[in-house]
This record gives structure tokens, sequence and C-alpha cells, in this order.
């Protein structure tokens, strides 16, 4: 099997990260793309309180099982089939249950924190950030967490001023120098995702000669 390409998408918290994922996996077919969401890494919390889990920082490096994730990628490369953690936002915890992910032509890997991760990044061949102004993003914050979260508005708030903007500043934004291509506005800038994805077609080309 020839070497997948794997695709890093990162961005402050909602940027438009998996936008951008998904618009790009809509130009392919299924059978030939995988998408492994950084989230879904988070570290196993079984060992702490619920009182103690609510209170991790999520947009701190310390946070992800970085080191299954780099084994877990490295597995795709490799053509091996892996089992991706679930992460339950509510129990703030992982399920029991586990994704089988078989390997795939082409690999996604989004979240906030790509970039950073120097293990995560020798291994990628596109490195995209989605580049989008903080007011957009901590609307689609607050109307994500609200939803799909169970979170109220208070605390969407106050975690965003104290922990998830001083983690951007600290660590999300300077990743911005790593990558190869930087996307304004996310998954509504249909030239550039155009653009990336003629780059994947001729890439998928070039292996094939």
């Amino acid at each position: 099997m020839k070497r997948p390409i794997l695709i890093g998408i990162t961005g402050g918290t909602g940027s438009g990260k998996s936008t951008v994922a998904k618009e790009i996996c809509k130009k392919f077919n299924e059978d030939c793309i995988a998408m492994i969401e950084q989230d879904s890494y988070y570290k196993d919390q079984s060992h702490l309180s619920f009182e103690e889990r609510i209170k991790t920082n999520y947009d701190h490096p310390d946070a992800f099982d970085t080191p299954l994730l780099v084994e877990h990628l490295k597995m795709l490369l490799q053509g091996k089939q892996i089992e991706k953690p679930i992460y339950d936002f509510e129990k703030h915890n992982r399920k029991d249950e586990k994704i089988k992910v078989q390997p795939r032509d082409i690999i996604i890997v989004e979240g906030i924190l790509i970039l950073q991760e120097k293990g995560i990044r020798d291994l990628l061949d596109i490195k995209i950030y989605v580049d989008t102004d903080a007011d957009v993003r901590i609307i689609r914050r607050l109307v994500r967490d609200m939803k799909e979260r169970g979170r109220s508005v208070e605390s969407v708030i106050n975690q965003y001023l104290n922990v998830v903007r001083p983690m951007h500043m600290q660590f999300i934004e300077p990743s911005k120098r790593y990558a190869d291509i930087i996307i304004p506005e996310g998954g509504q800038n249909k030239v550039a995702i155009d653009l990336i994805v003629g780059n994947i077609r001729q890439m998928l080309q070039d292996t094939e000669e």
C-alpha cells in the first residue's frame, strides 16, 4: 500500500476547522478518506471525580494523549487499522466504546493544537491553519457548547475569558508560523478549499506514477 497523504487542519476554537475538513471530504469518495479529530484524544480521566474533571483545561497541550494520537497516525500511515477513542464532553471522560478507522489514501487530522505538537507536525504532508476573527469564534463556540455539550452561557463565557483565550494566545496563534496554507474565513473560503483539493489530487496522482 502506498503511503497515505496526511493533512493537518488547525486554528482556534470556532475557527471553522471542522467545516474546512468536511468541505475537503466532500470532494473525494468516502472510501478514500479518513477523519481523525484531536478532540477524540483527550486523556482518560476515570481516576478523577466529576468535580475534578470539570476543571480540566481542555485547551492546554497536557489535556491530550498526544503519544496515542501520534501512534495511531503512524499506524494509519503504515496501512494499519486503529481504534479511535470517543470522548464524552458532558461526562468529561472517554467512553468505553471505540471507533474502528481503516487506513485510507487521504487522512485528515484536525484540532486546535495539531501544529503546536512537533510529533504530529513532522508527520504531516500539508499543514493548514484556519484564521478566523475572535468575535466570530466565540459566538460559534457559545452556540456549539450550549447545543452539543449542555453548557450554560455563563460557563462558556467564563471558560473563554479565563482559559480559551489565554491558551489561544500562548499555543494556537503561534503555531500559525508552521502552516503551509493559511485560510481566512474557514469553510466559506471556496477558492482556498478548491486550491487545496487540487493540490491533494496532484499528490495522489504523483504517488500512483
